[in-house]
Order: C-alpha cells, then structure tokens, then sequence
C-alpha cells in the first residue's frame, strides 16, 4: 500500500512540471516584442535561441516559423528598398562623373548593386511562395 502513495505522488508531482511550450513562452513573448518593435534581426536570432533550447516546444515553434517568414520578409524588404536607394544614387554619380575611372568603378558598384538588388527580390519571391504553402497545408488539414 505505501509503494501505491509513493508512486501516485511521484505522478503527481511529475503532472505539475511545465511543458515545453510553458517553458518557451517568456522567450516567445520576448520575440512578439522584438517583432512588434520592428527588430527583426534580433527576432530572427531569438527564434534561432528558441529551436536550440526549445526543440519539443511543438505549438511555440509553429507560432515562431511564421514570425520567422514574416521577420525575413521585412528585413528583405528593408534591405530591398536600401539596395534601390544606393543603385539610384550611383546611377546619378555615373551621369555626372567626366573621369573615366571613376565612371568604370561607379559602373561596377552598380552591377553588384544591381544583382543584390536582384536577389533579394527573389529572397521576398521565395518568402511569399512558403507562405503561401503554408496557408495550403493549414487549409488541407483543416478538411
């Protein structure tokens, strides 16, 4: 009779631990605030922190997969609108420079402009294709 006490409350006191998810929630609710500040390097860190000492945190990591495209999304739309910024100012300087070596250089800055530019607009098309993929599986499983 006293090993049935012993192990009721060992089941009892093993009931009461915290799951995964209740573990990850103050880091989940550091990256709604980083997200909502509009950090999205630090967001993208944290969910990084999160998967590594969270990995069975299973509903927390689904909530952090879609802060993580989103996070991706802004900063690809950041860095896109920086790229346009710089390519437009060097294609002012080409017009405006006589000295054939600093035309040539110039020329150069703007074809690595051009192919960042480039890249990180199929970084937001490949975003928005995942996405979209998601919201799929999401409409699959819910039938």
């Amino acid at each position: 009779m006293r090993h049935i006490w012993i192990i009721i409350a060992i089941a009892v006191l093993a009931s009461c631990e915290k799951t995964e998810d209740e573990k990850a929630a103050p880091l989940m609710q550091c990256i709604e605030q980083l997200y909502s500040e509009g950090k999205y390097h630090e967001v993208l860190d944290s969910i990084v922190s999160l998967r590594d000492k969270h990995p069975r945190a299973v509903e927390s990591r689904k909530r952090a997969l879609a802060i993580w495209q989103e996070a991706s999304l802004k900063n690809a739309q950041e860095d896109i609108a920086k790229t346009d910024s710089a390519l437009q100012a060097t294609l002012e300087q080409i017009e405006r420079t006589s000295d054939l070596y600093t035309a040539n250089m110039l020329r150069a800055k703007r074809d690595s402009l051009k192919a960042r530019y480039e890249a990180m607009c199929g970084v937001v098309r490949i975003i928005h294709v995942k996405q979209n993929e998601g919201k799929d599986s999401v409409n699959i499983n819910k039938e």
